[in-house]
This record gives C-alpha cells, structure tokens and sequence, in this order.
C-alpha cells in the first residue's frame, strides 16, 4: 500500500511542479517578472540571498550561467545548454527511478498475488508474513520500493530552480526569437500572427506537441516493457491504472497550456526545451538501461 501511495504521489509531480510555480509570487498577474527579481551579472549573491537560501544557491547560479552564455550566443542557446547540463546533472537519478517505476509495473502482478492471498487477515501474524513476503519480492528484483518517490524529491528542487532562473535571468528577459521579443506572450501570437505573431504560435504548439510525448512516452515505454515481460494480468487492472494516469497527464497538460498561453513566450520556450530533453532522455534510458543488446533486459 505504501508504495502504492508512492506511485500515486509521483504520476502527480508535473501538476505538484505547476502549482509551486505559480506560488512563488515573482511574476504579476500576466506572468511578467516583477522588476525587483530581476537577476542580471552585476546582481551581487547578497541580494538574492536576503530572499531565501533556495534563490541564493540554485536559482542565482542557473540565472547566471545562463546571463554568461548569453554574452557570446543567442539567449535560446544558453538555455538549451543550461537545461542540457541540468538533465545530464539528474542524470542518473533518473535512470534509477525510471528503471525502478518499470520494476515495480513488472512485479505488480506477483504483488497483488501476495495482497490477496493475506485479504481480510488483519492479525497481526498475517501482517508480517505479508511483509515478509513483499520483503522478498522487493529483494528478488533488486527493488527499493521508496527509492523513486526519494530520487523524485532530490530532482524536483532542481528542476524547480531552472524553471525560476529563466523567469529572472536578465538575459532571457531581454532575449529575442527571430527577431521577436521572449516578452510577448503566446496569445498576442495570435492575435498579431502575420506581424511575426506566427513565431509564438510556433514555439506554443511545438511546446504543446512534446509536453504530451515528454508525458505519455514513459507510459509507451513501460507498456512495451511489460508486454516484452509478459506479466499476468488481473482483470481491470489494466483500464484502472491508464485512466488514472491518463487523467492526471491531461490535467497537467492542460494547465500548463492554459497558464503559458498568457505567459511571457520565454516560458514556453524553456517548457518546449525542456520537453524535448525528456523525450530525448526516456529514449536514451529506455534503449541503454531497459533494453539490452540481444533482448537482455536490465530491468
């Protein structure tokens, strides 16, 4: 039950991770950075320290980097580097968590064996034979059943702190797209979309477009992994874990295309680079990590 909770909770991350977004309070009601949270190269680390030790040591070093590199590259390339470095920096961690969720899908099976065969026994006996037993399994498959909600909370602050450095990095502020300012939002796209409008409409549809795969592609993967290991079914198990997790895909989705649409375009930007990193990166862990050469698998 407990790792059952500990899924739950995860599949709830990208909403968890809009929702603190928007509490942090250093963008007004359009999503423009409130002037006095502006990070540029002369901003002194006392300043931002003052704020919190949370903006001091990983939002100020991100917005940084990125105000460096945007010296002597377009401000887009700065960030796909920055967000590059940040998913190699999470790397493994990733790995880990990912190569542990499809474990744990794999196993789901033998679990429900065990659950049903100690239901409605609630001596205290027949509680520890069924920890025993998961115990067991745990340690057959090599699974730490609270390591991925752990590895989970280790990556979230990070990626929270890039998504900051970029609303407050002067660089991105002032930055442009093709000639097209990154302050413009999504919606004045199309609204002005034959005076170079189109260029935000693009990125936002781009977003769009692999927000969804960045979501859905670690359910293909995890659905072509236990097909590969044939696990044995419960009826309805199935159709109760998709649409579970489709709902909070599509929830998630949805609020972030709603809260972007009126967002400066340097948010969408970020939010279609970074999806394209966690595509790239589901496919690189699932053919060196999941799938092994010769249909030897690492899970």
């Amino acid at each position: 039950m407990k790792n059952l909770k500990s899924k739950k909770f995860l599949r709830y991350m990208p909403l968890l991770l809009v929702l603190l977004s928007g509490c942090t309070r250093i963008t007004d009601s359009k999503g423009h950075l409130i002037e006095e949270f502006l990070i540029k190269l002369t901003t002194p680390f006392s300043t931002v320290l003052s704020e919190s030790w949370f903006s001091a040591f990983l939002v100020y070093p991100l917005a940084q980097v990125i105000n460096f590199i945007s010296q002597y590259a377009n401000v887009v390339f700065a960030i796909i580097i920055v967000t590059i470095g940040i998913k190699l920096l999470t790397l493994t961690f990733t790995i880990k968590s990912t190569v542990a969720s499809q474990k744990m899908q794999i196993v789901q099976p033998e679990m429900k064996r065990i659950q049903d065969k100690y239901a409605g026994k609630t001596d205290d006996r027949s509680k520890m034979m069924m920890g025993q037993e998961m115990n067991e399994l745990y340690k057959k498959h090599n699974i730490n059943p609270f390591g991925t909600i752990l590895i989970t909370f280790i990556q979230l602050p990070i990626i929270f702190a890039m998504y900051q450095a970029v609303q407050r990095s002067e660089a991105v502020q002032l930055g442009k797209i093709f000639g097209q300012s990154l302050q413009n939002t999504p919606f004045y796209g199309f609204s002005n979309f034959a005076n170079g409008g189109y260029v935000y409409v693009i990125i936002f549809i781009l977003m769009a477009v692999f927000q969804f795969l960045s979501m859905k592609m670690p359910q293909w993967m995890a659905a072509r992994t236990l097909k590969n290991n044939k696990p044995i079914h419960h009826p309805g198990d199935k159709e109760k874990k998709g649409n579970s997790m489709n709902t909070v895909m599509y929830s998630s989705l949805v609020m972030i295309l709603f809260l972007s649409i009126n967002w400066p375009t340097a948010m969408s930007l970020y939010w279609l680079i970074s999806a394209v990193a966690q595509v790239a990166q589901t496919l690189f862990i699932q053919k060196y990590y999941i799938d092994k050469p010769e249909g030897k698998k690492a899970v």
